[in-house]
Parts: C-alpha cells; sequence; structure tokens
C-alpha cells in the first residue's frame, strides 16, 4: 500500500487550528499527510513542526508533533504519509505551487 500509517491525533487546538499527532514513524517537512478518521478525510502538505513549542525540520517516532491543518480534526484521527504514487497530478502540481 502506498499509504503508511505515521501516527495518531491526540488532541486538537481549534483556534490556532494545530493538531497534535503522536508519531509511530519519522516525518519532515514538505511530506503530504492525509488526515483520515472520525469525520477527518483530506490531505496537507506538512509546512512546519513544533515539538514542545520549538521548530523543528524533522520529528521522530514516539514524539508528540503539534502541525497546522487545513481543517478540523480529532481525537483519534489516523495521520498517513502519502507517497508520490498515489498522489493525483493535480495534488502535485498543487503541493509544488504551494511551496513556492
Amino acid at each position: 500500500m502506498a499509504e503508511d500509517l505515521i501516527g495518531t491525533v491526540t488532541h486538537y487546538f481549534g483556534k490556532l487550528q494545530v493538531g497534535i499527532v503522536a508519531l509511530t514513524s519519522d516525518v519532515t517537512t514538505g511530506e503530504t499527510l492525509r488526515f483520515l478518521g472520525h469525520g477527518a478525510d483530506f490531505q496537507q502538505t506538512v509546512r512546519s513542526m513544533q515539538v514542545e513549542h520549538a521548530a523543528v525540520e524533522t520529528a521522530s517516532a514516539g514524539t508528540e508533533v503539534g502541525v497546522r491543518v487545513a481543517n478540523r480534526v480529532r481525537e483519534g484521527t489516523k495521520v498517513y504519509r502519502v507517497s508520490a504514487v498515489t498522489q493525483g497530478w493535480f495534488e502535485r502540481l498543487k503541493a509544488l505551487l504551494l511551496s513556492k
């Protein structure tokens, strides 16, 4: 399967639009994640992450990171890493244009 489970949402701060994700795998900025479950089903590129209020480029398994999300997520929402193979051409183009 081209989507790998990398963590689960443990908390959501609505005013800040930040989801706290307990990681089971490493994550770096620039990767595309899919949030699935509990009413959420969307993909987005990680632009920034924070661990203990400090910005990081890479987060390792076993840590909890704060990720700004485009839509509301709830506790228990699963987070998957999306490989370029599963992304459609439009999503790849959108991610490329938004990263500039």
